[in-house]
């Protein structure tokens, strides 16, 4: 048993790394229709599975997503950039083929079983294995989609989402509070997908199992978790070398 620091960063390039492994992702790159919706989170997993795949180029996560939490009054009150004249779109890979400049509402109607989505999320209840998104478009966005597809015709639904956005409360609850009438700022949405975490990474790479211990930190490490890690020798090796290669490509130090 051993601790590790990861960072925020660091755990969405944990996240992705064990996303390209994850069978069912395996399954939909290269044999179905994947779509990575554009986010945070998500913008490591298109980064990773387009590299994979030879066909990176073009492709930056820098202002991969629609929505996003910055400091008050640098977004605009839907939660987007004034300026999104860098915004290229989501990732939608059909048959291993990287569909430039489609978005999730060209090809939403036409998903079917054996589909895939990867939809980012805003908030975690981990202990019910919860997430949910902040939805700042009238009509729902790119929430809306994901959700008549993954509920009308049984598509994949997968929530790549981030301890550091774990809440201490139950998010149905939660939701019909923020939904009510005469409430304001964004809505949230609890999406029924296979909720991934750096907990879930762990597993899926080594075969260890991790919880949060501590939490926070200060210099890069804002935000960072602190997770206490079990297993056997050859999954606790295993999880050290990914880690620590993962904390030295983020630039942060362990």
């Amino acid at each position: 048993m051993y601790q590790f620091v990861l960072t925020p960063a660091a755990g969405k390039r944990l996240i992705a790394r064990a996303l390209v492994i994850h069978p069912a992702v395996q399954e939909a790159v290269h044999s179905h229709t994947m779509v990575i919706i554009a986010g945070t989170t998500n913008g490591y997993l298109a980064e990773e599975i387009l590299r994979a795949l030879g066909q990176e180029e073009g492709f930056s996560k820098r202002q991969f997503f629609r929505g996003i939490t910055l400091p008050p009054g640098m977004t605009t009150a839907e939660g987007r950039l004034a300026d999104e004249s860098h915004f290229f779109g989501d990732v939608v890979i059909e048959r291993g083929v990287w569909q430039k400049g489609a978005t999730i509402f060209d090809v939403a109607t036409s998903l079917e079983e054996g589909d895939l989505i990867l939809k980012g999320a805003n908030a975690l209840d981990p202990v019910r294995h919860q997430a949910g998104v902040l939805i700042g478009h009238p009509q729902g966005g790119t929430a809306i989609a994901a959700l008549q597809a993954a509920a009308g015709r049984r598509v994949g639904l997968i929530l790549p989402v981030g301890l550091e956005k774990r809440i201490p409360g139950d998010l149905i609850d939660l939701a019909a509070r923020a939904n009510a009438q005469g409430r304001s700022g964004p809505r949230i949405l609890l999406l029924p997908g296979e909720v991934f975490t750096e907990i879930e990474a762990i597993r899926l790479l080594s075969g260890a199992e991790a919880e949060i211990l501590a939490a926070g930190g200060v210099g890069g490490a804002e935000g960072a978790v602190r997770l206490l890690i079990d297993g056997r020798p050859d999954e606790l090796l295993a999880c050290r070398r990914e880690l620590e290669l993962i904390a030295k490509e983020e630039n942060f130090r362990i």
